[in-house]
């Protein structure tokens, strides 16, 4: 039997559908990456020998560093527990338990940690920042000011400080308390009479032999279960 034959005498052409590779192109890139992986640890080598931190080259991107736009809320998190996978983070390489960063595939123990590596050259560099920060014109910074007096003003707005504020705050609450509740008791004194009225109004119209509804129940109740009455065993 050929090379390219099979069992059954055909040419054996059905792996003609899988994807072709170029060897000589995949060889190449894993030159160059061999290269800059070579020239990395030569930066970190002579980085280390000179007693400074690595950092990563700028490839001249970067764009200047800006503050941060979303707020990190770490007391939500308070109680909470998240599902991880085993092994998925050795040390804080990789996603594991705590607070993670996309970009440069860390993972810390405290938000205190976090904190300070997002404001790291480390992280600058790695969401492509240069850790400089652009010198901002007057107008910038008028309106800032402006911006921060507004937000601060209604901050005070929404919450009283002082003790004598709270004081008379919760003396406004209880006296609205008490209001309401004397307005509940007099609707249901009112009720009350309007239906003592509107009782007497029907025996008198109709005499004393009309049963109101409600009004001898308790009687009514009584008779049924064999009972006259809750008198006194007491030898007199």
């Amino acid at each position: 039997m050929s090379k390219n034959g099979s069992a059954y005498g055909q040419a054996a052409g059905d792996t003609d559908f899988r994807k072709k590779y170029d060897l000589d192109e995949y060889a190449a890139k894993a030159k160059e990456r061999e290269a800059a992986e070579k020239e990395e640890r030569k930066a970190r080598w002579e980085a280390k020998m000179a007693g400074k931190k690595y950092h990563k080259p700028m490839d001249g991107s970067e764009t200047f560093t800006t503050a941060r736009s979303a707020t990190q809320d770490f007391s939500k998190l308070v109680g909470t527990s998240t599902l991880v996978p085993a092994g998925a983070g050795v040390g804080k390489r990789g996603r594991g338990a705590g607070f993670y960063c996309e970009a440069c595939d860390l993972t810390f123990k405290d938000n205190l940690q976090w904190v300070e590596h997002t404001n790291s050259m480390q992280h600058q560099r790695a969401i492509g920042a240069t850790g400089e920060v652009r010198r901002a014109t007057a107008e910038e910074v008028h309106a800032r000011i402006d911006a921060l007096w507004d937000r601060e003003q209604e901050r005070k707005r929404e919450q009283v400080v002082s003790l004598q504020e709270r004081l008379e705050v919760r003396k406004e609450e209880e006296e609205r308390e008490r209001e309401e509740k004397r307005r509940k008791r007099k609707e249901l004194e009112e009720r009350r009479r309007l239906e003592k009225e509107a009782a007497a109004k029907i025996k008198t119209e109709y005499g004393e032999d009309v049963r109101i509804e409600g009004e001898h129940d308790e009687d009514d109740m009584m008779a049924a279960m064999g009972f006259t009455g809750f008198g006194t065993t007491a030898k007199k």
